[in-house]
């Protein structure tokens, strides 16, 4: 059920609770009362999103060069950060988010507070009541009780409605709506590595060499800016081995293992002149494929971690760490130019429908609802094909037979004289091209319009007819044919309202976003008239 959205927003400022609770008369009656299993056939197949897509490649990539996988923690503490990167650890930090909370407030309750409550209820709380709600705001201040139980425990001790003490707490206790957040010395992780090295200390000791681990997963870097080629979250693709004895060549060898697998011929492998003090100097690489756009991409950097970052975990192994930004390679696999678009596409790609998706939402206002409407309306069809071009005055029977328990005659007629028993544009059919929406026939001047676009297979006949046949039906049902014939007729159409075609309200939205043509008009000129047969 489609609602008004700005009289809804308007009624939540006056009323939140009662906005809220009205809730559900917006909410059709099968999705109120249908019950589970429901029919799921007719679904088709999903789309995947590029990125993610690109992250199960990888998995099974890193899978069958016989990585094993695991997650790493998202969360590390600011001291972590330091052990690893030694005196690089500002800089690193400098690009960490924080992570912060809300205070737990002190919440007192004065005899003012109490008369304030008793006034909002209409109601005298005893003083065990409010000892219980003095106990209830004690424990959420020792984070007994979350923020999100907080109303539901309020209500409970008092004995109220959860709805009303919502209103309470936000008109008694401004404390809670005043609270800025305190941060932490936990971050959100910015490099893979962070993780790896807490992961490492953990099973480098209970785990037999050589080990082989990977993660695909998010982390977050405070980037002064995001562009074309740099998010502020991003997946990184990382490994690690951890042998004895491990090389650069041991880098480039699962680079080249992995970028393979994607069909990538064109791989380049430079000294990396950032030299990060978590990887030992002259080992860190960058690793480059080939965009055919926009040529060379780096999408990856390899090195082996130094003994000075391992041994604050006492890690005694050497180990080769490989991280590939995931946004990075889809850019390349999905031939994008910017990866923003590419990862968040509902808000920075432009909006594009193609035009068999329009063409998808094009189609027939009305139809026939009985076996015989549909009769009905495949003969007008015939009958239309094969006379339209006899001279009139004139008339065909399309139809004779029974509809709703009653026996009818449908004819198509032209009663004037001197034209035609179907006007010029009876046969034009509604064909999508190059974004544009419109009704034209299958003449010789047409051709490569209908050759190069998306037919609908609908013609302005065939929406007549289909329309006709349901007030045929309409007015058999409704007693009308008994006093009356029906009559039903199209001349002149301007729009596809007028011939029983429907555009659904987003291609009208798109098509006219885009500037582009609807053009849906022409004299069509059909009449047909229902008869009861007595």
């Amino acid at each position: 059920m489609k609602f008004d959205t700005q009289k809804i927003r308007k009624e939540t400022s006056k009323d939140f609770e009662a906005a809220w609770m009205a809730g559900t008369k917006y909410a059709s009656e099968r999705s109120l009362n249908e019950k589970y299993p429901r029919s799921v056939r007719g679904l088709s197949y999903g789309k995947p999103h590029p990125v993610f897509e690109t992250i199960q490649k990888l998995r099974d990539a890193y899978l069958r060069l016989g990585f094993e996988e695991v997650m790493n923690l998202v969360i590390i503490e600011e001291a972590e950060v330091k052990k690893q990167f030694g005196k690089e650890a500002l800089a690193v930090l400098d690009r960490c988010y924080y992570l912060a909370g809300l205070p737990r407030p002190d919440i007192g309750i004065s005899e003012e507070r109490v008369k304030r409550i008793n006034s909002y209820f209409g109601k005298q709380f005893s003083k065990e009541e409010i000892e219980a709600l003095r106990n209830t705001l004690h424990r959420y201040k020792k984070g007994e009780i979350g923020g999100d139980d907080l109303v539901y425990e309020v209500a409970n001790s008092m004995d109220v409605e959860d709805i009303e003490v919502a209103k309470v707490l936000d008109a008694v206790f401004p404390e809670l709506k005043s609270l800025s957040p305190i941060s932490s010395r936990a971050t959100l992780r910015s490099h893979m590595t962070s993780g790896w090295f807490l992961t490492l200390a953990e099973i480098w000791n209970k785990t037999p060499l050589p080990i082989k681990l990977f993660s695909v997963d998010r982390c977050f870097r405070r980037e002064q800016r995001e562009d074309e080629t740099r998010l502020r979250n991003y997946h990184s693709a990382s490994c690690v081995l951890c042998s004895e004895d491990v090389s650069i060549d041991d880098g480039k060898d699962i680079a080249t293992g992995l970028l393979s697998q994607f069909g990538f011929d064109k791989i380049k492998f430079r000294k990396d002149e950032k030299r990060s003090k978590y990887y030992m100097p002259e080992t860190q690489t960058e690793v480059f494929c080939y965009h055919p756009r926009i040529g060379w991409v780096e999408v990856a950097t390899f090195g082996i971690y130094s003994p000075t970052a391992l041994a604050q975990y006492d890690i005694p192994y050497p180990v080769v760490n490989l991280g590939l930004g995931v946004e990075r390679l889809a850019m390349i696999l999905h031939d994008a130019g910017d990866v923003r678009a590419l990862a968040l596409p509902q808000f920075y790609a432009p909006w594009e429908l193609s035009d068999v998706q329009i063409a998808g939402m094009i189609s027939m206002e009305k139809t026939p609802g009985t076996a015989e409407g549909d009769e009905i309306a495949k003969n007008i069809v015939r009958v239309c094909e094969e006379k339209g071009k006899e001279k009139s005055p004139c008339e065909f029977l399309a139809y004779r037979g029974p509809l709703l328990e009653n026996d009818i005659e449908v004819w198509v007629v032209e009663p004037e004289e001197n034209t035609l028993l179907c006007g010029p544009a009876y046969l034009n059919e509604i064909v999508v091209h190059e974004g544009s929406l419109l009704g034209i026939s299958r003449k010789e001047e047409w051709e490569a319009v209908f050759e190069e676009g998306v037919p609908t297979n609908i013609r302005f006949l065939d929406a007549f007819a289909a329309f006709v046949a349901r007030r045929i039906e309409e007015a058999t049902r409704e007693g009308e044919i008994d006093k009356k014939d029906c009559e039903v007729k199209v001349r002149i159409v301007r729009s596809g309202a007028d011939i029983n075609i429907k555009i659904d309200e987003m291609a009208v939205r798109y098509l006219t976003s885009k500037k582009k043509k609807i053009d849906i008009r022409g004299p069509v000129f059909i009449t047909v008239v229902a008869k009861k047969v007595l």
